[in-house]
C-alpha cells in the first residue's frame, strides 16, 4: 500500500514542529566540514528523526535515505528520500527560502514528493495524479509556464560561485541569454518553477536528498528535470529543471557542448 497525501502532510507537520520554532531563534550551528562551511542545526537532526519515526511506524518495509541520520534498506522496492532542511544557510540567516523535502521512490524512480515551506505556510505535493499547491493562495493544481525561448525566461541558481571551469562558462552563457536571473532560493526555486512563476533552474553538485522530493513536483506540474547529460536526476549531480520543453532544449544544448 502506498502512502497518500494525508500521510505526507503528517510527515510535514512532524518536521515543521521541529524546524519552525528554531527558525530565527539564535540556534546552535555545527560545521560538518573541517575545511569550508557545511552547516547543520538541531532543526535538521530533529526534523529528520521525526519524519523517520513516522515512516518506520507506518511503512516498516520501506527503505530510507536521509541526509543527517544515514541510510537503511536502499535495495528495497520503496525508498524514502529526506532532506529535513534544504537550504540550511538560508535557515540560519533568517531567509524563508529553505524547505523540507520528502520524496518516495519505487525501484529507484521518484514517484511522490513534497516541498514544504513552514514559514510561508506553503506545500507543494505530487503523486501519480499530478502536482498540487496548498497555502495562502488557497488550493490549486500546479502547472509550469510554457515559455517559448531563453530570451523570455527567468533563471534561478543557488549561487554562481558553485560553478567552476567549463561548468561556469556554460552557466554564464545561458545566464547572458535570459530575461532575468536571480540567486539564492535553494529548493524554493523549484517550487516557483512548478507553480509557473519562473522558467529555469540550473545547479550542480546536488545530492540525492536535494532532489528526491522535488522531482515528482516538477514532473507532475508538466516540467522537465534531468541531469545535464539528459539522464534521470534521482542520484543528483548537475541538474537542470525547466518549465517548458522549448526552454529545456535551448538550455541543455549549451550544457551538453
Amino acid at each position: 500500500m502506498l502512502p497518500d497525501r494525508s500521510f505526507f502532510n503528517r510527515l510535514a507537520e512532524a518536521a515543521r514542529a521541529e524546524t519552525l520554532p528554531r527558525f530565527r531563534s539564535g540556534l546552535d550551528i555545527t560545521n560538518k566540514l573541517s575545511s569550508g562551511f557545511d552547516p547543520v542545526t538541531e532543526g535538521d537532526r530533529a526534523a529528520e528523526l521525526a519524519i523517520r519515526a513516522l515512516i518506520e511506524e507506518n511503512f516498516p518495509g520501506h527503505g530510507i535515505l536521509g541526509e543527517e541520520h544515514g541510510n537503511v534498506g536502499l535495495d528495497r522496492e520503496y525508498v524514502w528520500v529526506i532532506d529535513p532542511i534544504d537550504g540550511t544557510r538560508a535557515f540560519i540567516s533568517g531567509v524563508p527560502v529553505w524547505g523540507t523535502l520528502i520524496g518516495l521512490q519505487k525501484d529507484g524512480r521518484a514517484i511522490m514528493g513534497m516541498i514544504e515551506q513552514p514559514f510561508t505556510g506553503e506545500r507543494y505535493f505530487a503523486d501519480q495524479n499530478g502536482s498540487l499547491y496548498t497555502g495562502p493562495e488557497g488550493d490549486r493544481r500546479l502547472a509550469t509556464r510554457q515559455c517559448d525561448t531563453l530570451s523570455n525566461a527567468i533563471l534561478f541558481t543557488t549561487s554562481p560561485h558553485l560553478f567552476a571551469g567549463d561548468e561556469m562558462e556554460k552557466y554564464r552563457e545561458i545566464e547572458s541569454q535570459v530575461r532575468l536571473f536571480r540567486y539564492g532560493c535553494d529548493c524554493y526555486a523549484y517550487a516557483l518553477l512548478a507553480a509557473g512563476h519562473i522558467d529555469l533552474v540550473i545547479e550542480n553538485s546536488l545530492k540525492p536528498y536535494d532532489v528526491g522530493g522535488i522531482i515528482p513536483v516538477i514532473e507532475g506540474a508538466g516540467g522537465i528535470i534531468t541531469t545535464w547529460d539528459g539522464g534521470r536526476p534521482e542520484n543528483g549531480g548537475s541538474i537542470i529543471a525547466a518549465g517548458s520543453r522549448a526552454v529545456y532544449e535551448q538550455a541543455i544544448a549549451v550544457l551538453q557542448r
